[in-house]
């Protein structure tokens, strides 16, 4: 299919793998895109800035680059920054289409049916996108899909009138008079308010006018503040929208001085915010923000996972002011085909923004139209390489997020003596196509039954979220593929039952299961491990990890939560050092007090083996991030090996390898050269054993 990206300040329409349906959303073949002349073109520009600039504007990169630099060192952080800019990103956020397929738990579209769909980076300038379903809303059938793509903008516009909380007869001033501001006059006078429009540009005055302002002010020809005042019996308004776009704080100070006392003043488009405390504080003005589409935007509970807020309590969310947007425009209650100044088709988006970018006098909306070809539907990008040798194992790339593509391709890419990498699958077609080019990958995709049936593939490694991991490993496991997962390897008993019940039916004849368990095949686990093999008597075994705090509604707490998904790999590690299975599991975590520390994430465990070893694990996120991360002290037999954050490791009463290195070698790139030792027939032991895998992650179901 064909998508818009963004790169080095141009746009083109450029081949990527189709989407498919994800489980809870909704794909749409996209009829209709449209392009906001402010926020997209902003983007334009800014992609074509230096890495330089970008920090300059943006100083927390510095620090984001400072701790990544430290984790992973200068190479790592370098292979980051080209991946990031290898094909561009996608733009765009307001389409309309038709629905062709329905995810599983979506109840309430059907097959066929019209409908428009909003969200940065989801609802994107392409021919197909995967749309969470409260971001997706049923299209009147009397409404022409053009007008029904501009939907996002609508929502906008809508949830800034209902936080202005205006009233019949009131005064209302509407700063900017662009797409936004347009859209907001017309609701205004719908809802009985006098409205007064401000603008720079008289062709867009002249729209406000005929679209229901009943003044209209170019503050170049007339000091609008005085005007105000003037026309509203020396009061002033009762509430500004601000909807222009403008770095001036200047702006923001004559919208104060317009308001009566007590008057509010609603924040929609962006403007510098170097607020004088003398604007505000006589009058006792209100200052309020207005949060893009309305409530549940930005709430991962309401728009990636579809729990919707109740209506009896929250009237108009996001879908709800989007759906009465969609309403408006069928009654021809709000109009906006004047607005539209063009439209294109998907193959000359660089037209359409260079038309946006060029033209005078200056457009206000250009539309993007898709007519598709049957051919391309299950397309998929194809980089030619040259024949690759046997004796490599072809690795397929399932999910690229941050940690498959910040270690484990650059580790794959580093050992491509051993390793290529043959395909990547990502539900993000276009990062899925970025990566495949970075890497020199066969091909890219978005459908994993392409890599499942792809018989030159040798390893499928998943590095998906960890609630999609027991699945994607069963349904390579049957398809005869060697499957590589990160970390956990399930997140419910059932899962992993569903894991144990393929092995002990398929025990003589079925391929290998490796999980990311990385740290026991670091030099520094591997250094202990020599020693403390030698051992007498058992093991007595501390190791703390200062985990980091995570809000409440972080996503990482989804899905199994951060014992199972993180605490795992430290009970990977008692299982490796004491090579025993285990007695019992004792487990103590913080009571529930007005804190915003969690007992989720603040435990500490005993774990007591056979050989009578004793582990002792401390997991935590209320410490200082300045303490290193972990830190694990094994003592047995008189003697104790200190290591601190696979940085450095000390031995007091026995002579070891006391090593030392500037970033934290957790064993990653170890893992896989083991990998690699077994499949090809060099060694006969695995790097894991099943037994442990399972013994490992039915202690974190235990713990968590």
């Amino acid at each position: 299919m064909l998508q818009a990206l963004i790169n080095k300040g141009k746009v083109i329409a450029q081949k990527v793998p189709n989407p498919v349906v994800s489980k809870g959303c909704v794909l749409i073949k996209v009829h209709h895109s449209c392009i906001s002349a402010g926020t997209e073109m902003s983007s334009v520009k800014s992609s074509d800035a230096s890495i330089v600039d970008r920090i300059i504007k943006n100083p927390e990169y510095i620090k984001k680059g400072i701790n990544y630099l430290k984790e992973e060192g200068v190479k790592k952080l370098i292979e980051k920054v080209k991946g990031s800019s290898t094909i561009g990103s996608p733009t765009g956020y307001s389409v309309s289409g038709t629905v062709v397929e329905i995810g599983e738990g979506v109840t309430n579209f059907v097959v066929g049916e019209k409908v428009a769909a909003a969200g940065a980076g989801i609802a994107n300038h392409s021919e197909f996108v995967d749309v969470p379903v409260n971001l997706v809303m049923r299209v009147p059938q009397n409404l022409d899909l053009k007008l029904a793509s501009t939907v996002t903008l609508g929502g906008i516009a809508m949830q800034g009138v209902r936080r202005s909380n205006v009233t019949f007869g009131e005064f209302v001033v509407v700063v900017g008079a662009g797409i936004l501001g347009l859209i907001t006059i017309q609701l205004l006078k719908l809802s009985g308010v006098r409205v007064i429009s401000i603008d720079l540009d008289d062709n867009r005055l002249n729209l406000a006018k005929e679209y229901g302002s009943e003044l209209v002010i170019n503050p170049n020809h007339q000091n609008s503040i005085e005007f105000i005042e003037n026309y509203t019996s020396g009061f002033g308004a009762d509430a500004v929208i601000f909807t222009a776009a403008t770095n001036s704080s200047s702006a923001l100070s004559d919208s104060f001085k317009m308001l009566k006392k007590k008057g509010r003043l609603i924040l929609v488009g962006v403007v510098g915010m170097d607020i004088k405390r003398e604007d505000i504080y006589v009058k006792e003005l209100d200052f309020q923000i207005s949060t893009s589409y309305g409530p549940g935007r930005y709430d991962r509970n309401y728009e990636e996972k579809g729990l919707d807020y109740p209506y009896s309590y929250v009237r108009w969310t996001e879908n709800r002011n989007m759906s009465e947007y969609l309403r408006l425009l069928s009654t021809n209650q709000v109009n906006i085909a004047k607005m539209i100044n063009a439209s294109f088709p998907i193959e000359k988006v660089g037209d359409a923004y260079d038309f946006l970018r060029s033209s005078t006098p200056r457009p206000l909306m250009v539309l993007l139209e898709y007519k598709h070809r049957e051919q391309d539907e299950k397309l998929i990008f194809v980089n030619t390489v040259a024949r690759i040798k046997n004796d490599k194992i072809k690795v397929a790339i399932v999910g690229t997020g941050s940690f498959a593509t910040g270690m484990h391709l650059p580790n794959l890419k580093k050992l491509n003596n051993k390793f290529e990498i043959h395909a990547i699958c990502s539900r993000t077609p276009s990062k899925a196509q970025s990566v495949a080019l970075q890497y020199n990958a066969k091909y890219s995709t978005a459908n994993i039954d392409e890599i499942l049936n792809d018989v030159e593939v040798d390893l499928i490694m998943i590095c998906t979220r960890h609630d999609s991991h027991a699945e994607l490993v069963i349904k390579s496991l049957l398809s005869g593929k060697n499957v590589f997962v990160e970390k956990p390897l399930a997140i419910s008993q059932t899962e992993l039952n569903k894991i144990k019940f393929f092995y002990e039916e398929n025990n003589s004849n079925a391929p290998s299961l490796f999980v990311g368990y990385n740290r026991r095949f670091s030099k520094y686990l591997k250094e202990i491990e020599s020693v403390s093999n030698n051992r007498i008597g058992p093991l007595f075994i501390n190791y703390r990890m200062n985990a980091g705090y995570a809000p409440n509604d972080s996503w990482i707490h989804d899905d199994g939560g951060r014992i199972i998904g993180e605490a795992c790999h430290v009970i990977d590690v008692m299982n490796f050092l004491t090579k025993s299975k285990i007695a019992s599991i004792s487990c103590e975590s913080f009571s529930d007090i007005d804190s915003k520390y969690s007992s989720k994430d603040n435990k500490s465990f005993i774990l007591k083996y056979e050989d009578g070893s004793v582990c002792t694990i401390g997991y935590f996120s209320c410490g200082n991030k300045s303490v290193s991360k972990e830190l694990l002290e094994v003592h047995f037999d008189g003697n104790s090996l200190i290591m601190d954050d696979y940085k450095s490791l000390k031995s007091y009463g026995v002579k070891i390898n006391e090593i030392s290195t500037v970033n934290s070698q957790k064993g990653q790139l170890e893992e896989l050269e083991d990998i690699y030792e077994y499949l090809s027939g060099k060694t006969n032991r695995l790097p894991i054993e099943l037994e442990d895998l399972f013994q490992t992650t039915e202690i974190s179901f235990l713990l968590s």
